[in-house]
């Protein structure tokens, strides 16, 4: 029986290569048993207008872009009462969630036949705040805003390599920020150098948390916390250790939770999915259980 698939594309999304085999994958998703209708976007907030107003109409979902389409997708999906199953056809820069999915990244006929032989997961999705979501990660100090900030054409010409030189230029402008953070087993005060959650093992395509820390549908989220180290000696220890995948520092911190509570002096900016979230005094994160199926 034939299906109907939404496909939302980002046509900004991984130097526009969408193009290149966009023909061949329909033509995958059409004998797979899908007619595929296309919606394409042309700013910021679109991919969300677009699940939330038409997504109901559709068996499936599946979104062509970076991990900010797919999390733009995944918020218009999150006020329907019941979403349809949803497919990524990663293009973009960092591809975090891809590479914690295993999915094949800037290949639309290899994406496309994981949709069409693919099985439908459940999939845990963030709060931040009362009303707004993110795919896998939240976050705010050293280094968040390397993804927002990296001018679009650096990261077309340069990709990854763009995250690293645009991180090193920040290298003399981290700071550390007072906090107070409230979680489901305590709660933990100090200076802070960056603080996350998330629902990921891949962030920025450049830090990768282990598989054994991280489970994408059961409630929980890895909050990471990295404490001010004080001198530049320990914190390069940190961030060898996080590259190595060790996390026996003591001013490294991961826990699992459901809920966390952050309080700071003043307004701090935080990033959600690569993207700029605002700058909040006080803000709470959750994990909202299962509620989007995610086709891999």
């Amino acid at each position: 029986m034939e299906k109907k698939l939404m496909l939302i594309i980002n046509p900004a999304a991984g130097k526009g290569s969408y193009k290149v085999n966009l023909g061949e994958a329909l033509h995958v998703l059409d004998m797979g048993g899908y007619r595929t209708s296309l919606f394409f976007t042309a700013g910021r907030g679109d991919a969300t207008d677009f699940a939330r107003a038409y997504a109901k109409e559709f068996d499936t979902v599946a979104c062509i872009g970076g991990d900010g389409t797919l999390s733009e997708v995944i918020s218009g999906l999150m006020e329907l009462d019941s979403p349809p199953p949803l497919g990524y056809i990663p293009m973009g820069t960092a591809n975090d969630v891809a590479t914690t999915l295993n999915l094949p990244k800037n290949d639309t006929i290899a994406a496309a036949r994981r949709i069409v032989h693919g099985g439908a997961h459940p999939f845990d999705v963030g709060g931040f705040g009362p009303e707004e979501y993110f795919a896998y990660i939240a976050a705010f100090g050293a280094f968040t805003q390397v993804s927002y900030a990296t001018p679009q054409n650096q990261k077309r010409v340069l990709g990854h390599l763009a995250y690293v030189l645009q991180g090193a230029i920040q290298l003399p402008k981290i700071e550390s920020y007072s906090a107070r953070v409230e979680y489901d087993d305590g709660i933990i005060e100090g200076d802070f150098l960056y603080g996350s959650v998330s629902n990921s093992t891949s962030v920025a395509g450049i830090v990768h948390l282990r598989d054994d820390l991280v489970c994408l549908g059961d409630g929980l989220s890895e909050l990471v916390l990295v404490r001010n180290p004080g001198n530049l000696a320990e914190f390069n220890n940190i961030v060898d250790g996080v590259l190595r995948q060790s996390y026996d520092n003591k001013n490294l911190l991961i826990f699992h939770t459901h809920k966390a509570r952050f309080t700071f002096e003043k307004p701090v900016a935080w990033t959600r999915d690569g993207e700029a979230g605002g700058e909040y005094r006080e803000i709470e994160l959750c994990n909202y259980h299962r509620p989007i199926q995610l086709i891999f």
